[in-house]
């Protein structure tokens, strides 16, 4: 039997050994849901992505106005959201990319939804988005732990091939 090396199984998880006890795995795969959730969860950071892009100034500006704007920031940040977003969408080094995705989203959360920072209606908007955030990093979480499932390119490239 080979084992698979800490690179893969950081990037592709504990690799499936025939004959081993099942009774522990209690999850029923369901691969249609996980790639629409993937699809649907990629969304938000493409579309993010693309818009820095499109309006680069006015991105650094409101990066600005948290202390963290220059124009190298915001295209590592449009570039880390594009890339994280498409490996979600199409499987490809899934859990590398909701893990790049995940830790990309804790400063970012935190630097620009400080709800506790605001008073009135902003309150309200930034702990909205503070809660998206969380619940954002909640899937990630959970893409990390399950993968990306059967319809993905991590799944085809772990496929066993014909000698």
């Amino acid at each position: 039997m080979t084992h698979a090396s800490l690179a893969e199984r950081i990037t592709f998880g504990r690799p499936a050994v025939p004959g081993r006890d099942t009774a522990r795995d209690v999850v029923a795969p369901r691969p249609l849901t996980a790639l629409i959730s993937r699809i649907l969860l990629s969304g938000i950071f493409v579309a993010s992505g693309v818009a820095k892009f499109l309006d680069l100034e006015a991105t650094v500006g409101y990066m600005a106005t948290q202390g963290v704007g220059s124009r190298a920031a915001a295209i590592v940040a449009a570039i880390a959201e594009i890339a994280g977003g498409l490996s979600l969408a199409f499987g490809f080094l899934t859990r590398i990319g909701a893990l790049g995705l995940l830790l990309f989203l804790i400063p970012t959360t935190v630097i620009f939804h400080d709800f506790w920072a605001v008073a009135g209606d902003a309150r309200l908007m930034q702990l909205t988005l503070f809660l998206k955030n969380l619940a954002i990093m909640g899937g990630l979480g959970l893409l990390i732990a399950y993968g990306p499932g059967r319809y993905s390119f991590d799944r085809w490239m772990r496929e066993p091939r014909p000698v």
